[in-house]
């Protein structure tokens, strides 16, 4: 048999009209009987175009309040008959079945409702059962059947069939069955999610993908599986590669811990901030955080808290860099930052984050909660003789929000609003505390009265020993080591501030 086949009959039963109209105009053209039910068949009659209800196939009325209409051995019955084979054919013949060539569906729309905050009888509604039914069986059916079973495929029906005049080809059948068992894997999956309570399951199911120039390096492909639009509006610059995207996605969990701060702007390079400061002007805080590591700097991404305007667009521009995000920018500083012709500038949207974290790891995945916890003045529990002062408790602070957006083991140095350096990555603390030292005083910095966060207790009093040569006078840590005495201790012999958290924020 031909793999080419004329559609001649339709049954269109769908949630979304948009973009309904010139299909079934375009199919009353050419002369194929149309098949529907409820409100898609007066939106058929309303065009004035002719429709037979499913109940004259069926002779059954529509009951339950519409929750049955279609599910019935006529209807599937002429969705899944196989053409070329002939127990099919008598069957259809014995049992008076109607061929039907053509399905469109459109689901009740499940996870705009439960994202709606609706009741939970409102949201039992939304679980389509006919209508998913009918998208399986005519994707099981590709061979002889033509499935589309979204909104989002109308256009590409209209397209066939206006090229080809009402006929599909076996690869067009087999394209849009896809698509229909992704429709269908898709809203069981999350049908699934808002019923599940057991977390040692997990589905998830990303409709909206993207390739990606490459991945980490030019020979590795890369996707992204998000909705970066609903995060950011993008006003220039070129597409955003993988490591811009990991760039970014660090630059967005660091700057979030400064929401509620004033005017705060940060450089990161490699996922981890190389220049963060806050000040009573976004201009200052860039220029401040620039200072902390220009050599770093370049190629890197910014990031604002809050409105970039034209006097920091215009020092910004001075600077190679490859992204810059705000929540919002004055017409001039996006003329400005515009004059680089690959610089990307988002604007950041008010978006909710996943609450977790997925990453692979060996034959499978990883899962954790995502770090929700920002050290605050609350949380403090000084545990040395010597309190911090004022000015000590809020670089305490500071340090530790950057502390725990860096990679471990890390130490961070911070004074007045400002980073000084930080050690990040090392396999010892003592290493990260000397890199984070050296760093320092390589672009000159005083650390004489400067705080310091560390992500995670110190076994031993190394750490307080080397800081307080460095010249640091407070320390934040979680504390929780069997020989947090030690650090206590020599703290006390020498004067130094240490207030224990209770919170570790390892970053691996």
């Amino acid at each position: 048999m031909s793999t080419t086949k004329k559609i001649q009959s339709a049954l269109i039963s769908v949630f979304s009209k948009d973009g309904l109209e010139p299909i079934v105009r375009k199919l009353h053209e050419q002369n194929v009987t149309l098949y529907s039910t409820g409100g898609t068949e007066d939106f058929i009659k309303n065009l004035g175009i002719p429709v037979v209800p499913v109940e004259d196939i069926t002779s059954f009325p529509e009951i339950l309040g519409g929750r049955v209409k279609t599910l019935h051995p006529k209807i599937f019955g002429g969705i899944l008959n196989r053409q070329d084979n002939e127990n099919d054919v008598q069957q259809m013949k014995e049992f008076d079945i109607p061929q039907i060539d053509l399905v469109i569906v459109d689901l009740y729309p499940f996870e705009k409702t439960v994202a709606s905050g609706a009741s939970e009888q409102d949201i039992i509604e939304k679980i389509d059962i006919g209508g998913i039914s009918l998208i399986r069986a005519g994707a099981k059916n590709f061979k002889d059947t033509v499935i589309v079973a979204s909104v989002n495929e109308y256009s590409l029906l209209l397209d066939l069939i206006t090229e080809q005049n009402g006929a599909t080809t076996l690869e067009n059948r087999r394209l849009l069955a896809t698509k229909a068992f992704h429709v269908s894997s898709h809203y069981d999956g999350a049908i699934f999610n808002y019923f599940n309570t057991d977390e040692t399951i997990y589905k998830e199911s990303i409709a909206n993908g993207q390739v990606l120039r490459y991945g980490e390096n030019p020979h590795q492909k890369g996707f992204f599986f998000g909705d970066f639009d609903a995060m950011f509006n993008k006003l220039h610059g070129k597409e955003l590669s993988y490591n811009n995207l990991l760039d970014v996605d660090a630059a967005v969990n660091l700057i979030a811990e400064f929401k509620t701060d004033g005017p705060t702007f940060a450089i990161l390079k490699h996922n981890n901030a190389c220049g963060l400061a806050s000040r009573k002007t976004i201009s200052e805080a860039y220029l401040a955080a620039l200072a902390c590591d220009p050599t770093s700097a370049f190629g890197g991404v910014l990031i604002s808290n809050t409105k970039i305007d034209l006097e920091t667009a215009q020092e910004i521009n001075k600077l190679f860099c490859e992204v810059v995000i705000a929540p919002a920018y004055d017409d001039e500083a996006v003329a400005v930052l515009q004059e680089k012709k690959n610089r990307i500038i988002l604007v950041q949207n008010e978006v909710e984050l996943p609450a977790r974290q997925v990453r692979t790891c060996l034959n499978g995945l990883l899962i954790q909660d995502r770090n929700n916890i920002t050290d605050n003045k609350e949380h403090l529990k000084t545990v040395t003789i010597t309190e911090p002062t004022a000015q000590e408790i809020e670089d305490l602070i500071f340090a530790s929000k950057i502390c725990k957006n860096t990679k471990s083991n890390t130490i961070v140095f911070a004074k007045n609003g400002t980073l000084i350096s930080s050690g990040t990555g090392q396999t010892s603390r003592v290493d990260a505390l000397i890199q984070a030292v050296d760093k320092a005083k390589a672009f000159g910095f005083d650390l004489n009265g400067a705080s310091m966060a560390s992500d995670a207790f110190f076994p031993f009093p190394d750490c307080v020993e080397l800081a307080k040569k460095a010249g640091i006078t407070a320390v934040i840590q979680p504390g929780g080591s069997i020989k947090d005495e030690l650090s206590i201790n020599y703290c006390n012999e020498n004067n130094l501030a240490m207030v224990f958290t209770g919170t570790r924020h390892f970053k691996h």
